[in-house]
Formats: C-alpha cells, sequence, structure tokens
C-alpha cells in the first residue's frame, strides 16, 4: 500500500516508517500538520496515519478536512489522548480507526489490516430500506420519512452494519470489530454512547424506535415492529 504517515516524534514515525516498508508498503513522511495536510490534498494514498498533537494544525483537524474531500481514504489516528472524550472527538471527526501510544507495531499491522479489508468491501445494493427509513448509499445520505437525517461518518457506518445485518441480533463485539476494527474491550462503552448518538438522531420525532436493546445481548434493527 502508498501509506501517509502524519507523526512529528522522530523516533516514532521511524520504527513505523522501518516496520511498514519491511511488510512492503510505501511510507510518505510528514513531520507537521500543514504539510501532512498539504500531501493528503494533493497525492493519493491507499491509507493516511496521523498522529493527533502535530504543530502547526492538529490530527483532528487535518483528519475532519481529508474526509470532506476524500471521505474514503482510510484514517488511522494515533495519539497519546486516551480518553473515552478524545476517542468520540477522532471518530467524529472522520477517523476509521483510534490507536493510544504507547502501541506494539503488531498491533498497528493488524489494524491497518482491517481498515484495508473494510475499505476493499463492495456493497450489494445501492439502497437499503427498513420501515420508513431509507439509506442511499451512492449519495450517503439517510432520510427517514424522506426527511434527512444527519450523521456523522462513524455513525453512518454502524446504521449501515445494522441495515446488512437486520433481525439479527448483534453483540458489542461483533460492532466494534465491523465497524471499529478493534477488539472490543469491555472497560468502555464506546458502543454504547454511539448506538444512543444513531438511536436519538433516527428517531428523533417518530415513534416507531428502529434499534432495539437486546438484554445481556446486544443490539437488534428490526424489519418489522
Amino acid at each position: 500500500m502508498n501509506i501517509l504517515l502524519v507523526e512529528d516524534e522522530t523516533n516514532v514515525s521511524n520504527f513505523i516508517r522501518k516496520g511498514l516498508e519491511e511488510s512492503q508498503h510505501k511510507v510518505t513522511l510528514a513531520y507537521e500538520g500543514f504539510m501532512g495536510l498539504k500531501l493528503a490534498m494533493e497525492h493519493e494514498f491507499d491509507l493516511i496515519i496521523l498522529d493527533v498533537i502535530l504543530p502547526n494544525i492538529n490530527g483532528f483537524e487535518i483528519c475532519q478536512e481529508i474526509k470532506k474531500n476524500k471521505s474514503d481514504i482510510p484514517v488511522l489516528m494515533l495519539s497519546a489522548l486516551s480518553t473515552l472524550h478524545d476517542k468520540i472527538k477522532g471518530f467524529n471527526m472522520g477517523a476509521d480507526d483510534y490507536l493510544t501510544k504507547p502501541f506494539h507495531y503488531e498491533e498497528l499491522l493488524l489494524r491497518i489490516n482491517a481498515l484495508t479489508r473494510r475499505s476493499k468491501m463492495t456493497m450489494p445494493s445501492l439502497l437499503y430500506k427498513v420501515d420508513d427509513l431509507v439509506m442511499n448509499c451512492f449519495k450517503k445520505k439517510v432520510y427517514r420519512k424522506e426527511i434527512e437525517i444527519n450523521l456523522t461518518q462513524k455513525e453512518y457506518h454502524l446504521l449501515e452494519y445494522f441495515l446488512l445485518n437486520k433481525n439479527r441480533v448483534l453483540s458489542r463485539a461483533q460492532i466494534a470489530e465491523a465497524v471499529w476494527g478493534i477488539d472490543f474491550d469491555r472497560g468502555t462503552n464506546l458502543i454504547d454512547v454511539y448506538i444512543n448518538y444513531l438511536r436519538r438522531k433516527i428517531n428523533k420525532n417518530h415513534e416507531t424506535p428502529l434499534i432495539q436493546t437486546v438484554i445481556g445481548m446486544g443490539y437488534i434493527l428490526k424489519d418489522e415492529q
């Protein structure tokens, strides 16, 4: 793969580049925010690995700008910022995965491989419908009773996964692996937080809840209530 690595810590960037090049990937390095954003906008990459704390412009802002213009490029954020609030902010800015420092190279490689597999998945349909909710995969838009619902990228992919698996009970671990590409950490409620975000948006001003909790098992999107 052709990978852009935006990381201002020389030891970390050299460590990652060495490992990726040994795995036969091509790596382009940027040591500060503006250069990273410029490279991302002007060149084509298969994956962007993006530090959060950078000189001039931070990784959150860079990620948001990349996703506005090149939404299909997977972005893996690296950060010493490890709170749930920081992770949620990263995902809300469009990150496809979020890895906290320090990390093992093997885990970084596993996440890269997971992101690559997800980015190559093709949709079997361009239109999904459950009850009065419609997802248009071509336009990347969601409607309920013909009223558009504004979703973040992570909320969109979460709903997409539910639609692809409608009428199936999905565990938190399944959701985490499919949507975030990470092993489920029982010490965080990130999955529940995002499902609550999504529920509020798609259920607003509607009597019929689409995503339901199955106690002790997970969540389900039912085609028929």
